[in-house]
């Protein structure tokens, strides 16, 4: 990935995003903060949700790939920027209310009726591994770097490891230790479909994704339902849902105060700096 890329982008339409068209039936999204390593800001989520929900609506696009500028996927949530404020929908206050917000997010994306492919160049962190699992595909780089090391400080909503998808084991490793793992691992392990070498990473998403858009749209919304169905019935919507009750416990726990201690310090030391490190 380059700092600009290319394909036809949309200009105006959107001040945190890219839209393409890189073949028939595919619409490609660029998360495109790459001087804030495309951090997801409540801007940057709402106008994704809004391009995401608009080609559900396009009888011209059956498939969107998303992807982020720069040397990365995401660096995760911007926690320099209010992530409530001017939230996209809204959300029960109170204890846990980030959370509800964050699942309510993921599951807009889960819900759309057309695939969504993600596509993870660099590193995923945090946050960017949650819009990760929301996608219906991931593919990864070899060398990509796919963590949430948040893990280690304040218990998260449970977006990033489900353990449908990946087993209770390297479920539970991963969020015990919050340990990276590169697109190798990220791969065998269920977390991604496949790896590839960087540089063909774009090339290998783009083939797939011209494959999808191959089948009657119709059919391949039909065919997303029947395999989110069978998620459902395995308990897992109940379960993530579950997590933000877990979250709200854990914003109690001295670890937690510590974390928002210290990020709002580090807030504060970039603004009377002039730097943008946080994100």
């Amino acid at each position: 990935m380059t700092d600009e890329p290319d394909g036809g982008a949309t200009e105006g339409e959107y001040r945190y995003l890219l839209v393409d068209a890189p073949a028939e039936g595919v619409r490609r999204i660029t998360l495109n903060r790459p001087e804030k390593r495309n951090a997801i800001s409540t801007p940057l989520r709402t106008e994704l949700l809004r391009a995401l929900q608009a080609h559900d609506n396009d009888p011209d696009v059956r498939v969107t790939i998303i992807r982020g500028a720069g040397p990365c996927f995401s660096s995760g949530y911007d926690l320099s920027s209010p992530l409530m404020e001017n939230a996209p929908f809204y959300s029960a206050p109170g204890d846990g209310q980030w959370a509800r917000q964050a699942n309510d997010t993921w599951f807009s994306i889960w819900d759309l009726a057309k695939p969504v492919i993600a596509q993870i160049h660099g590193y995923a962190i945090a946050g960017a591994t949650e819009l990760a699992s929301a996608c219906d595909l991931v593919y990864v780089a070899e060398d990509a770097k796919i963590s949430y090391p948040v893990v280690r400080v304040v218990s998260p909503p449970d977006w990033q490891y489900h353990t449908v998808l990946l087993g209770m084991r390297r479920a539970m490793e991963l969020m015990l230790t919050g340990d990276p793992i590169d697109g190798v691992e990220a791969a065998r392990i269920g977390f991604a479909n496949r790896a590839y070498p960087a540089d063909r990473l774009e090339d290998e998403v783009l083939a797939i994704a011209r494959r999808i858009a191959g089948v009657p749209s119709e059919l391949t919304q039909l065919n997303k339902r029947s395999v989110h169905r069978a998620f459902d019935v395995w308990g897992a919507r109940a379960a993530i849902r579950a997590g933000t009750e877990l979250q709200a416990l854990a914003g109690h726990t001295a670890a937690a105060a510590r974390f928002r201690q210290n990020v709002l310090g580090a807030v504060r030391s970039e603004i009377a700096d002039g730097g943008m490190r946080l994100s």
